[in-house]
This record gives structure tokens, C-alpha cells and sequence, in this order.
């Protein structure tokens, strides 16, 4: 489906706006937030919800805050969770119906819808300050989409939308025809609209925390704390299951005045973009997605496989490209150093000296297979990467000249801003990967001599906590692969898919509404002080974008 059937799709579907609104402003609703906060037992001495124009609305210092002091909690009993919806109105129908046991965030996104309509809901003071709309691409006009057209992030973008349509007409029907849907309030409160906007909500919102028993993980919405905007930095909001609360400590020092942030997670732009709305300026944790793979119809294919397997790398996987220096992690620089191998050095890393040992060393840098490897895979990757460049159809100086056209929509200018730093990193991987090249040319022209390898290095390389090597025990975030579109109209999810003990994905990396899979799972399990990274807050502001439908 291409982005003009989905703008038609969006406008058939889009005649009028929220079936449910509120007199006056989301700021006006502020004042009842805090009280209600108050009164539920969260902190609100320490700041106060203030607009920051540029970032739309944060959270600003009231006082002096020390670098990691206890400044905000939240109590259960304020979360959305996917707990509440079933001892809701959401409830029966909730027990019938698997889309909605399989899926947690879409059981929020109706939560939501129900509690909007309800006037004695005790979440109205939160609702009430939610935005009436978002910047992600499900708000997106039709030339606005076409700026991603040439990005890597345009088929997460087309999915969404397109996910996003068919979850809306199955519920349509079950809403119209479920006999445990008849005491919902959403017969007539139940538009394209409705459902894209509380899709943005909790798509921008969502966060994983303990259940109140500590035995798994559930989704939820958490009231106050969803102001906060992004910076670099490190997660420091906890759940406290002693206290049953969600806990966030102060990022840095900051002084009475200061706009508070936190660490939403090591996401890419693509990420922000498509789940959150807004393009982070100075992204630490930038890349850009690269998938590559042996050959099955390659001569040493056998060979090439049974070595990355021994290193636990898949064949085929998909890898990132970073916008640091170097912009490959160990992970990538130990694929593409199996890919170039002969068929001596891999003989010799199957069943030479100290072969199992020297996998370890495949993702170190102080470890060349050979000269000739390293010249092999670092000319491969500036190939490659020059060859994605090639796909844009427009250069990196066209888009800095778009980008200072003062006519331009928000919308347009974050597609763009996203279109670029692709290319600035595809860029850097091209010019990285030159002087790599040219460095260990010289290298052997000159007849250095390879490092030689100790097996008491191993020593140094080896990961006490597991029996892969440090370099490769997991999978890192940025190299994972994009789950097949679920059809939500005929998903039949079984057993394993209803039970979120079995596969929890903690830290806030949650599965999104469109049927992909943000970053994979952690392997640590909750505990007391369960870490909670940030999923998805809307409408940040980057510098020279406000908008009064900010966070």
C-alpha cells in the first residue's frame, strides 16, 4: 500500500475529529494533574510543569536538584496499566478476545479510549493533559510521508499506518457485534481518529513495569513522570516493588529553573521518529540499519557459517552502522572478518591451534585474521555503504538546503532532518572505512608483522559470565532484525504469546502497536529497583520546532 492509499485511507476515515474533548487548553489541566498527583501520594515539591517552547511541555526544577537524588515518584495506583484494564469496563471483553490478550498495548489504547469517555474515571486529570494530536508519522500528510520514501525507516512508517487501519476495523466490528463489548462507551465515540490518537498515546507513553506480585511485567502509562523530555545520558527511573512505585533520580545536577530530563534509551532517530514524533539533535546512540549474509551458494558457505556459529552470529543477521567512530561495533567487525576469509584462515579457525580460543579474539581490534582480511572487509564496507548513499535520490547538500527553506512544515523538516544523518553516517562509514583500507595497505606493503596471538590473552578477552565471548554474548539492540507484520484482523496468537512471563521485554522495550519489534529483550529479570527506560514520549521538541501541541 503506498503512502497516497494511505493518506486516502486516513481522510475516508477522518471526518471529524476526537469524539470526546475538553473545555479548554491541556496547560488549564495542569493545576488538576498535581493536585490529583498529591493526592494519590506522588512527589510534586521539587518542579512544575512548565513549556519550553522548543521541546513543547517538560518538567522544570522548583528547587535545586543533587545528581542522582530522589526527586519523583509515582504510586501504582496513578498507572494505566494493562492490569486496570481488565478489572475495568475493558474487562469482559478483555477475557474473550486473544488480539487483546496478546497484545498489551493495544488493551491500553482502548483502556484509554473508554476511560476518555468515562466522566467519573479517576484518570480524567491525566487524560485531560494528554495532546489532542502527535507528531508521528500516523499524523504525517501525504507529502510530508514522501521525504521518507528513499529512508530505511519508510516501511516501519507504512506499516504502522497500514497496522494501525486494519486494528481499527476489527475493533470497529467487535465494538458494533461483541456481546461483551455492548456496555463499552465507544459506540459512538469510536473513529479512525479515536483510535489513531490513543494509538499515538500509548505508542509514545508505554512503559514496562512489575506486576504489584513481582512475578512479571505488565504495560503502563505513567501519569506525571511522561513530561520529562530526552537528553544523552543513562535510564534513572526504577520500579520500586517495596514501595510499589515508579522512582526517577535527578540525571545531573540541576539548578532551580533548569528543564529536568531523562534517558529514554539507546534508540536510533528512526526510533524517535517513527514512535516518538520528534528528531533528537546530537544523538549519541545514532546508526542506520545494514543487513548482510553468507552466500548459501558460496563455495566455503559450510565453512563461514560453522565459524560464526561457533562465535554466536547468525549467517545472516542485520547490523547498524554508527555515528561514532568506529562505526562498526565488534559484532559487525567479527561478521565481516569471517565473510573475507580464505579458506586457510578458516580452516584455521576451525581446527587449527587454539581454534576455539581464537574465536574470541575474531571481534578484537588488537587481532587481525591477516592484512589482507583487513583490507578486504574495510574495502567491503566502503563499498557498501557507499552503495546505500547511492539509493537517495536526493545528496546530503540538497537536504541542508531544504532544511533552510522557512516555509517548511515540522513534519517535512524532522522527515528530512532523519534523511540526513542517515547519510552523514553512511558517510562517515564510507570515509572510515577509506582510511582503514589504506592504513593496512600500507601495513603490508611495509611488511609489519601481524600481532601475534597468546592464548594467555584470552585472559583479557573472555566474558566470566558466559560461555560466549564478551564481544558476541548477545545480540547487541542495534542489530536486530524486524518481525513479520502481524495481520491483526486474522492473528490467532497462541499460548506462548498470551503469557508475558514467558518473553518479557523490560526497560520500556516494548513491542509497538504496528507489529514490530523495537529493541530486543533484556535478559536481566525484574528485581526490587527494576530499571525502566522511557518508550516513546511524544511531541518532543528539537531546536526550531515549537508547537503548542508539545509534550
Amino acid at each position: 500500500m503506498d503512502p497516497i492509499n494511505l493518506q486516502n485511507l486516513s481522510e475516508k476515515n477522518n471526518k471529524s475529529r476526537l469524539s470526546v474533548s475538553f473545555e479548554g487548553t491541556r496547560e488549564d489541566f495542569f493545576s488538576e494533574l498535581m493536585a490529583w498527583a498529591a493526592e494519590c501520594g506522588a512527589s510534586c515539591d521539587g518542579f512544575e510543569i512548565s513549556n519550553f517552547a522548543d521541546e513543547g511541555y517538560g518538567l522544570k526544577a522548583a528547587k535545586d536538584i543533587k545528581a542522582e537524588e530522589l526527586f519523583l515518584w509515582i504510586p501504582r495506583k496513578m498507572l494505566m496499566t494493562v492490569e486496570s484494564a481488565k478489572n475495568s469496563v475493558l474487562g469482559p471483553l478483555y477475557s474473550q478476545d486473544r488480539i487483546l490478550q496478546a497484545m498489551g498495548n493495544v488493551t491500553l489504547a482502548l483502556h484509554l479510549l473508554c476511560e476518555r469517555a468515562n466522566p467519573s474515571s479517576p484518570w480524567l486529570p491525566y487524560i485531560k493533559t494528554l495532546p489532542a494530536d502527535y507528531d508521528t508519522p500516523l499524523y504525517f500528510e501525504e507529502e510530508e510521508v514522501r521525504h521518507l520514501l528513499a529512508t530505511q525507516a519508510i516501511q516501519d512508517v507504512l506499516s504502522q499506518y497500514k497496522n494501525t487501519a486494519r486494528q481499527y476495523a476489527y475493533f470497529y466490528k467487535v465494538i458494533h457485534t461483541h456481546p461483551n463489548a455492548s456496555k463499552l462507551p465507544l459506540k459512538d465515540a469510536f473513529t479512525f481518529d479515536d483510535y489513531r490518537w490513543a494509538v499515538s498515546s500509548v505508542m509514545t507513553r508505554q512503559n514496562q513495569i512489575p506486576t504489584a506480585d513481582g512475578s512479571r511485567v505488565t504495560l503502563a502509562l505513567i501519569p506525571l513522570w511522561d513530561m520529562c523530555n530526552h537528553t544523552n545520558g543513562l535510564i534513572t527511573t526504577g520500579y520500586n516493588l517495596e514501595d510499589d512505585r515508579c522512582e526517577c533520580v535527578a540525571l545531573k545536577d540541576y539548578k532551580e529553573g533548569e528543564q529536568i530530563y531523562i534517558f529514554y534509551g539507546t534508540r536510533s532517530n528512526a526510533e524517535f521518529v517513527i514512535h516518538n514524533g520528534f528528531f533528537f539533535e546530537g544523538n549519541a546512540h545514532d546508526r542506520v540499519k545494514i543487513k548482510l549474509g553468507v552466500s548459501k551458494s558460496e563455495r566455503l558457505y559450510a565453512m563461514k557459517a560453522e565459524v560464526l556459529a561457533r562465535a554466536g552470529i547468525p549467517a545472516s543477521s542485520v547490523f547498524a552502522l554508527h555515528c561514532s567512530e568506529p562505526p562498526i561495533t565488534a559484532q559487525l567487525l567479527a561478521f565481516l572478518r569471517v565473510f573475507c576469509m580464505t579458506e586457510e584462515e578458516l580452516r584455521d579457525y576451525l581446527v587449527g591451534d587454539h581454534a576455539i580460543n581464537k574465536i574470541f579474539t575474531l571481534g578484537n581490534t588488537e587481532f587481525p585474521v591477516s592484512w589482507e582480511n583487513e583490507i578486504k572487509l574495510w574495502t567491503f564496507l566502503e563499498t557498501r555503504a557507499a552503495l546505500l548513499l547511492k539509493t537517495y535520490k536526493t545528496t546530503a547538500e540538497e537536504d541542508r538546503s531544504m532544511l533552510e527553506k522557512p516555509d517548511l512544515s515540522l513534519h517535512s523538516r524532522t522527515a528530512i532532518k532523519l534523511r540526513l544523518a542517515e547519510k552523514e553516517i553512511l558517510e562517515r562509514a564510507v570515509s572510515s572505512g577509506r582510511a582503514k583500507r589504506l592504513h593496512f595497505q600500507k601495513q603490508l606493503d611495509e611488511g609489519a608483522p601481524l600481532p601475534l596471538y597468546e592464548e594467555s590473552d584470552i585472559a583479557l578477552l573472555e566474558n566470566a559470565d558466559a560461555k560466549l565471548p564478551i564481544i558476541l554474548r548477545k545480540l547487541e539492540e542495534e542489530d536486530e532484525c524486524v518481525q513479520e507484520e502481524m495481520n491483526l484482523a486474522q492473528i490467532k496468537p497462541d499460548a506462548a504469546c498470551l503469557d508475558s512471563s514467558i518473553t518479557p521485554v523490560l526497560n520500556g522495550q516494548c513491542k509497538d502497536l504496528n507489529g514490530t519489534q523495537e529493541d530486543p529483550p533484556g535478559g536481566d529479570a525484574v528485581v526490587k529497583e527494576s530499571k525502566v527506560e522511557k518508550h516513546d514520549p511524544s511531541t518532543k521538541r528539537t531546536e526550531g520546532e515549537p508547537k503548542d501541541g508539545g509534550k
